[in-house]
């Protein structure tokens, strides 16, 4: 939504425009029902679609991009794409079903539209996903993936959007932190292979064992509504996670608020190296970035400041 070496980041924002009020309302219901919750989801549910009947806008296919696809994927006209489990709102389920919404799925199913190809998504735990594309179980995961040097040893990225850290506390903020160095030594909540865990943790213990603190005691999980949890119960002392979940968790959940927001970076499309993805969907996302489509899906999930122009490929954070 990982060994030391998986992850993801975003940002919320802003209301909808008046027209959309309507749908708007469905949506922040339907994220409530998601953020609210139990238990941890099975990573085994699919969905197959080509973004008709998804709530996705309509995009043309990009012929040249699809002529880059390697031969097996023209011959199934299907990506098999890989999405963490439940966190709202950048991945999570509709009402009453398995299949996934959310601004992840909403995402992969632009680039199978762009590239004429039908979209499975496939849910899977966060840190399986890089284990799973090398067992060839997914073409290509949408999952809020910081490029890393170390990653990019087995992935080829494209970048998608953008996204940041949030630290969630509870209410009132009673520990005073106030940012990544506030931490030291405290109780912190983590996702499992997250990039937050792998890279940003452990630059701060080398900062607090300079300053003579302790280092953060690190708590793991596979979803980050049972971080929260741990949180409001008094287990943690706070939560480092990706900012659209944290930001809209906090929206919903009166026990916690946001004590800091930082460190702003895209994040990719993760491409097995040895597929033959990559020129077809950087070629798809080079035009999905600059259309309508992307820009209402953002908009539909108050995303609509994590939006990029430029699609680059494998540029490491």
């Amino acid at each position: 939504m990982k060994t030391p070496q998986v992850a993801p980041r975003t940002r919320h924002t802003a209301p909808a425009a008046p027209a959309a009020v309507g749908r708007a309302a469905v949506v922040i219901s339907a994220l409530m029902l998601a953020v609210t919750a139990c238990g941890t989801q099975a990573p085994a549910s699919t969905t197959t679609d080509a973004g008709q009947g998804t709530g996705v806008p309509p995009l043309a296919v990009n012929e040249a991009a699809a002529q880059l696809l390697p031969d097996s994927v023209k011959a199934t006209k299907v990506l098999r794409v890989a999405i963490p489990t439940n966190e709202p709102p950048t991945q999570f389920y509709r009402e009453g079903t398995q299949e996934m919404t959310g601004t992840n799925p909403d995402v992969a199913r632009l680039i199978g539209e762009a590239l004429g190809v039908k979209v499975e998504i496939q849910v899977a735990n966060f840190d399986s996903i890089i284990p799973g594309m090398a067992a060839g179980r997914y073409d290509m995961t949408v999952s809020s993936m910081t490029p890393t040097t170390k990653r990019m040893e087995v992935l080829d990225f494209v970048d998608y959007m953008q996204m940041g850290n949030s630290i969630a506390v509870p209410r009132g903020n009673p520990l005073g932190v106030s940012s990544e160095g506030s931490l030291c030594g405290k109780k912190v909540g983590l996702l499992t292979g997250s990039y937050q865990l792998a890279v940003n943790v452990p630059a701060v213990d080398e900062k607090c064992t300079a300053a003579g603190s302790g280092t953060i005691q690190r708590s793991e999980f596979q979803d980050t509504r049972q971080a929260i949890s741990a949180l409001t119960s008094g287990r943690l002392d706070a939560v480092l996670a990706d900012s659209p979940i944290l930001d809209f968790a906090a929206t919903q959940n009166p026990q916690i608020e946001i004590a800091s927001k930082y460190d702003f970076t895209p994040v990719g499309v993760g491409i097995p190296k040895d597929s033959g993805m990559v020129k077809a969907v950087s070629a798809a996302l080079s035009e999905v970035v600059k259309s309508d489509s992307y820009r209402k899906v953002l908009d539909k999930y108050g995303l609509e400041s994590s939006a990029i122009t430029d699609a680059r490929v494998n540029f490491a954070q």
